[in-house]
């Protein structure tokens, strides 16, 4: 009988530690392509267990007048003056388990917009990211690759 007690304890332990680093997965660097911007962004957790992604590198962090890229259009004016290569994109994302995806909000810089969104692996280095108003189908796709 203790034996039994001690695996069931034993499961009981492990199933939360599963659960937390199937959710750690998303953590990383990716390589993100859109449209004419090439950049990386950085997917880390917080303290509070929610995960955000922030760009740390931009192919060209300057506009055509050679000034450097800011977040010029966030609704927030004292972060006008963040630089591209600092803004958070995905806000208080959390893994939901049953579905092995994220959810939370993605920021667009380019038109200073939050949307509810969702990330899903699709290979293990290539992660959908869907941004979207109301219902998931009224949105738009992008494609992270995982670089570590």
């Amino acid at each position: 009988m203790k034996k039994l007690a001690i695996v069931l304890i034993a499961i009981a332990l492990a199933i939360p530690s599963f659960s937390q680093s199937k959710a750690e997965k998303i953590c990383g660097i990716y390589l993100v392509i859109e449209k004419n911007e090439v950049s990386k962004v950085k997917i880390t957790r917080l303290p509070n267990g929610n995960f955000e992604g922030k760009i740390i590198w931009m192919k060209n962090p300057y506009f055509e007048d050679g000034s450097p890229k800011t977040d010029i259009m966030n609704p927030d004016p004292s972060k006008h003056n963040t630089p591209a290569d600092k803004i958070v994109l995905l806000h208080n994302f959390k893994y939901d388990a049953g579905d092995d995806e994220w959810n939370g909000e993605i920021y667009n810089p380019v038109d200073g917009d939050m949307y509810k969104a969702y990330a899903k692996f699709e290979s293990p280095t290539k992660l959908k990211v869907r941004g979207y108003v109301g219902l998931p189908i009224f949105g738009r796709s992008v494609y992270w690759t995982k670089l570590e």
